[in-house]
């Protein structure tokens, strides 16, 4: 279903449509640099979508140390305090905050200096805390490009829809490719009868042939021996066949009686 369908192609959390907005962003996430403010679980899941998508150069800012560094080691991170943003933020070129401070910790004077440092490079800044780590006049300055956890959600929700249409599409294969497998498994119930009437078959034509091949050797006419043969082989497999449709009609059982002619090929429109 994923394959053949795009029901995993949608993200359908917040931290993952973080990332794939900064993928859509940047042309490679390999070569950008991306701050993380926060170490808690929404972060570090930002951070495995990141890592997911190629990101190589990370830098978590957390109030904690040490948790930061715990965090930091899955990824090869760098670590600050979040007193040194200020000087680290011009080299960022994605921010993603989630901390839980009551009070902003980016602000607009903050984000407008490391744009200047940054010789008005393009930023994008991903604020998914609640409330706001980024205070919202960021948004204003040129070549800062901000989105808050309300943009993302919309971006979820959205996405989610899209999921319920390409389930739809995705249920559909199921029932076919279930239907398949199931009629494989009846299949298997007529593998030993379907190897037992090759046998049987297969005996029959070698005991005939076993004899004729005797006549030709005692000097018997070959015509005659395979005519013989094959009017011998031919009486032979027909026999139980026929039986079988002789005692269907004289029971009078036209279901029966259809069952065999198909099964030997009698009503195949030609």
């Amino acid at each position: 279903m994923r394959t053949e369908t795009e029901i995993g192609g949608s993200a359908v959390s917040v931290a993952y449509a973080a990332t794939t907005l900064a993928r859509q962003i940047f042309e490679s996430l390999a070569d950008s640099t991306v701050l993380l403010v926060g170490a808690g679980e929404t972060i570090e899941l930002v951070a495995k979508h990141l890592e997911g998508q190629g990101c190589k150069k990370m830098i978590v800012a957390n109030r904690t140390k040490e948790r930061a560094e715990v965090l930091a080691s899955q990824f090869g991170a760098e670590v600050i305090a979040l007193n040194d943003i200020p000087e680290v933020l011009p080299k960022a070129d994605i921010v993603i905050s989630s901390t839980a401070s009551p009070l902003p910790i980016i602000g607009k004077g903050m984000v407008e200096t490391a744009i200047k440092k940054r010789r008005y490079q393009p930023m994008l800044l991903i604020d998914i805390a609640v409330p706001r780590d980024i205070e919202s006049q960021v948004g204003e300055l040129n070549d800062a490009y901000l989105y808050t956890v309300d943009d993302l959600q919309s971006i979820v929700d959205s996405n989610i829809e899209q999921r319920k249409v390409e389930a739809i599409q995705a249920e559909a294969i199921v029932s076919e490719e279930s239907a398949q497998f199931m009629s494989w498994m009846r299949s298997l119930q007529a593998v030993d009868s379907i190897r037992q009437y090759r046998k049987q078959a297969n005996d029959t034509r070698q005991d005939i042939l076993s004899k004729s091949l005797q006549a030709l050797a005692a000097g018997g006419d070959p015509e005659k021996v395979l005519l013989e043969f094959s009017n011998k082989l031919t009486n032979k497999l027909i026999h139980a066949p026929t039986k079988a449709l002789q005692d269907a009609a004289e029971q009078g059982d036209p279901a029966k009686l259809t069952v065999i002619r198909q099964s030997l090929g009698l009503d195949q429109t030609k």
